[in-house]
């Protein structure tokens, strides 16, 4: 299926048309390096997302500028750390990021996308379908996924607090996953609630980069779980 192909009309929610030329100068603006067969892909996901963002308020990064400075600046981040070929599963994908960003970014990958509220989940599939993209999508909590798949990498961002998150992921520390978090300036807060409360007892816990966002304060980071 071709990425523009969609069982619906797309209804774009603002002035400016969202197009591959302008996804790429605006990345390129932003010191960001995207393909032209990827910019066009990312355009067809952004025109899907608005149509769904009318009716179910997924994200507020619907428009051009803002989703290039946040969650394509975020999911490239992401993706550096993404060994060839991993299995990876997006939890709290919402409208899909940074799950569907990184399946676009990275073919080569193995990714699966997970949402527990069933809209949601609902969006993501006919926006995978609309894409062609080779992503499974599960309508169900992430404990519910988890111990029935082999999963090398689980990733997140803006799902919820370190202290929260950790025991979701309690059955794949024995198989050797790991979990990548993309957290906001309040990291080091978390991960101080976390070790208080004993979540993060016998994980090991590293900031693997940083960056900052334009139009906010304080850095973003990934932290790599184990």
């Amino acid at each position: 299926m071709s990425p523009l192909d969609s069982s619906e009309p797309v209804q774009e929610s603002a002035s400016v048309a969202v197009t591959g030329a302008l996804l790429e100068q605006l990345a390129q603006q932003y010191g960001l390096q995207v393909t032209s067969q990827q910019a066009v892909i990312l355009a067809a996901y952004l025109q899907r997302l608005q149509y769904w963002n009318q009716r179910l308020n997924l994200t507020r990064h619907d428009q051009p500028e803002l989703f290039v400075s946040r969650d394509l600046l975020d999911s490239l981040r992401l993706v550096a750390h993404l060994p060839q070929g991993a299995k990876v599963l997006d939890v709290g994908s919402g409208g899909g990021v940074p799950g569907l960003i990184v399946a676009i970014l990275r073919p080569d990958l193995t990714v699966s996308v997970c949402d527990s509220v069933g809209k949601k989940a609902a969006a993501l599939q006919d926006i995978v379908s609309s894409l062609g993209l080779a992503v499974q999508v599960y309508g169900k909590r992430v404990q519910d996924v988890l111990p029935q798949q082999r999963i090398q990498i689980v990733t997140a961002r803006a799902v919820g607090a370190i202290d929260k998150l950790l025991p979701w992921f309690d059955s794949i520390w024995a198989q050797g996953a790991e979990v990548l978090l993309i957290k906001g300036p309040r990291w080091q807060d978390e991960l101080a609630e976390a070790q208080q409360s004993g979540t993060a007892r016998g994980r090991r816990i590293e900031r693997i980069a940083s960056w900052h966002t334009a139009g906010r304060d304080g850095e973003s980071v990934l932290l790599r779980i184990r």
